[in-house]
């Protein structure tokens, strides 16, 4: 079965968020990938006995989304990093997108909230192809609150391993504001453009 790959991130240094902690969750994502490819190599060999593995490769199936939806989240996260922090281009797709619904400055202010939900998770904004517009919600550890169809667009990763060794417990917020100013909104306007293109 062909097997997934642990992209690889060109990170520079970052405000806030130390190499050390980056190169440790970095493990962590890599983890997900190996993970989702033992998976579907379980899969793969329980198959031959379909009825008499049910049970099992339905537990299978289940981490699966689990593993997978963690390699994923991961890859939206890290590549938001790459290249260096950098406001929106000019003529903005992406901005004017979120000012047809509210300012910029309210959606980013309500993004960051949303961000600050008690427990671990993500914040993640979506677009939503069928109705052609953009979503934001929480999503409980790597897999419950995906959105069906939607195309994600910007992830900020709440686990507390993405935060708690540089902030500690306490400097949530901190985190939040420092993540916002590490990232490459070009990553994020060309994710907007690349989902759009897939509808």
């Amino acid at each position: 079965m062909t097997q997934f790959t642990a992209k690889k991130f060109d990170i520079p240094a970052l405000k806030g968020i130390s190499a050390k902690t980056i190169a440790e969750h970095l493990k962590l994502y890599e983890g997900y990938v190996k993970n989702a490819n033992g998976i579907l190599d379980m899969l793969g060999k329980y198959s031959s006995d379909s009825v008499g593995n049910a049970y099992i490769m339905g537990e299978l199936a289940r981490r699966f989304s689990f593993e997978y939806n963690g390699m994923r989240n991961h890859e939206i996260y890290f590549s938001s990093f790459e290249g260096g922090a950098k406001a929106l281009p000019a003529g903005s797709a992406f901005k004017k997108a979120i000012e047809e619904m509210c300012s910029f400055d309210a959606w980013l202010g309500g993004f960051k909230g949303l961000a600050m939900t008690r427990g671990i998770g993500w914040a993640v904004l979506w677009y939503d192809p069928k109705d052609k517009r953009l979503l934001a919600n929480w999503v409980d550890e790597q897999h419950l609150g995906q959105l069906n169809g939607c195309q994600m667009i910007l992830a900020l990763d709440m686990w507390e391993h993405s935060y708690v060794a540089d902030y500690q417990p306490s400097g949530k917020k901190q985190y939040v504001e420092d993540f916002f100013a590490n990232l490459n909104w070009e990553v994020v306007e060309e994710n907007y453009k690349g989902a759009q293109s897939v509808s």
